[in-house]
């Protein structure tokens, strides 16, 4: 999973776990929040992700509990989720960076017009 980049969705899932466990509706708004409100997760989506996650190793149940007669089950990372994720992040930051630096580099050069 290290070699792959994640996609946006479950980058934020794993990030909406890296702080502390969380049921599914809590997922759905950390990601939201997140997001500044550009990624609203469907259910069906967010359940997929959760399972693909779950098989992966990159997350586990947390605990469950019965809440108005219906299971919630809370997810937290593992720490190969957690690796997975400071991979990417370092991976993000490089990316920056080097968008950072040429913009930068652009800024000392004349303006040629367009290419």
């Amino acid at each position: 999973m290290a070699d792959r980049h994640l996609q946006e969705p479950t980058r934020l899932v794993l990030t909406a776990l890296a702080d502390a466990p969380r049921h599914g509706y809590a997922i759905l708004q950390e990601v939201l929040a997140m997001s500044g409100g550009r990624t609203k997760l469907l259910t069906g989506t967010l359940y997929t992700a959760l399972d693909r996650l779950l098989q992966q190793g990159l997350i586990r149940v947390d605990h469950e509990e019965v809440v108005a007669g219906k299971l919630r089950r809370s997810f937290a990372l593992t720490d190969q989720g957690r690796s997975t994720l400071t991979a990417e992040t370092e991976r993000l930051r490089a990316g920056v960076a080097e968008a950072e630096r040429r913009l930068a580099l652009g800024r000392l050069q004349p303006n040629r017009g367009t290419v």
